[in-house]
């Protein structure tokens, strides 16, 4: 996984009420009420192309789509159960309707799968989370349970080309390792995250960002552009461009990968707010990718003067400088006296090329107050210019 930045999609019978995609859970609907939704839902406009569009502009690689949520309702063509999308007035396989348009598309295509099933009579388990709404708690019956979750993979890992990765949901504290083991069987090379019945590949944080500067271990943040709900909410508060292009910025520069999640309405149409903002980061990541995507840590160590939090990546003999946070001055100062000579500097976000300095550093500026030193600066940077952006330098060396 190799700093990818995704799409993550919400969407089920949770659009209809627009809500909250655990609204059986959190709303406390009687079952029968909430299952009754199977017979409304009718997206008549989906398109998974436009979808798939969407995701590119943005800049996006893969697509991460909930195949079943915690409601137990599956978006594909189950033979395991009645409770799936053919069952319903649009009585189509929406799954394989965007494997087929990512495939048209070059888009690689990830599925999410959630443990908890409050639909499911034998998925009650009392080791984990999420599991207030099970359908029947007096009876679990977790080998029974675990045998329908392996017919459910086999079929999604069979039936819908070449999956990118796995995204189980909700840790069963219970281990099983026969179930990832079916898991790469069925798909060599798939990637498979840390929220399964064994370790897997990756870790997942979720709507949160990190401390540090680099990631130890392969990595995926996810968040959603709506701060109440994955799923569609119809009253929804968003996040702010800047604040999730800045979350980007630093979890891909630590080495990590990125899930940036949007729920579609009941009709299948991806909110305008949630375009906007999509398409909005798309501008800025597309400029500034060359520093996230392929990168490495750098080889030195580079001490600016100020505070402004930086990120340090390289890529192809290029450093590159990650103020996620933004810059508070017009200009860098590098404190180092072992730098090799910078020949360019350029900020990704508009292209500006930037001057570079080179002189001593006074002792009334210099933060140990000691001796006067060679320096160089970055100077004349229009931060200004960009103030909902997180700024990225690229520096060419001599």
């Amino acid at each position: 996984m190799q700093n990818r930045f995704g799409m993550f999609i919400h969407w089920g019978l949770y659009a209809i009420p627009a809500v909250h995609e655990q609204v059986l859970a959190r709303g406390d609907w009687r079952h029968e009420d909430y299952e009754a939704l199977a017979g409304q839902f009718n997206p008549v406009l989906y398109d998974p192309d436009e979808w798939v569009r969407l995701a590119a502009e943005a800049g996006m690689r893969y697509i991460c789509f909930t195949a079943k949520h915690h409601d137990g309702f599956c978006l594909w063509d189950t033979k395991q159960t009645d409770y799936n999308v053919m069952h319903t007035p649009y009585g189509r396989d929406t799954l394989y309707m965007l494997a087929e348009a990512c495939a048209k598309h070059g888009m690689d295509l990830s599925i999410y799968y959630s443990i908890p099933d409050w639909h499911h009579p034998a998925a009650y388990n009392p080791l984990s989370s999420h599991q207030w709404k099970a359908k029947d708690p007096g009876h679990p019956d977790m080998a029974a349970y675990i045998a329908f979750v392996k017919a459910q993979v086999r079929e999604l890992l069979t039936g819908y080309g070449k999956i990118y990765s796995f995204f189980w949901d909700i840790p069963p504290q219970i281990g099983d390792p026969s179930v990832n083991a079916l898991v790469r069987s069925l798909q060599p090379g798939i990637l498979i995250n840390d929220r399964g019945f064994d370790r897997g590949d990756f870790a997942t944080p979720e709507r949160t960002v990190p401390e540090g500067d680099r990631f130890t271990a392969m990595t995926e943040a996810c968040q959603s552009v709506g701060a109440e709900s994955w799923g569609y909410r119809a009253e929804e508060d968003y996040f702010t461009a800047r604040h999730l292009m800045s979350s980007v910025d630093k979890i891909m520069a630590m080495g990590g990968s990125y899930l940036l999640n949007a729920g579609p309405t009941a009709e299948g149409v991806i909110p305008e707010k949630s375009r906007e903002l999509l398409r909005r980061i798309g501008r800025w990541y597309r400029r500034a990718a060359e520093g996230l995507e392929n990168t490495e840590a750098p080889a030195r160590t580079y001490t600016l003067r100020g505070r402004e939090p930086c990120i340090v990546t390289e890529r192809g003999g290029s450093t590159y400088f990650h103020f996620w946070r933004g810059l508070d001055t017009t200009a860098l100062t590098f404190l180092d006296e072992d730098l090799p000579t910078p020949a360019r500097a350029t900020l990704l976000n508009n292209g500006a090329a930037l001057t570079l300095r080179y002189g001593t550093l006074p002792t009334l500026m210099d933060p140990d107050h000691v001796a006067r030193r060679q320096v160089w600066s970055i100077a004349d940077i229009p931060a200004d210019e960009i103030p909902d952006e997180p700024p990225v330098i690229r520096v060419e060396w001599a």
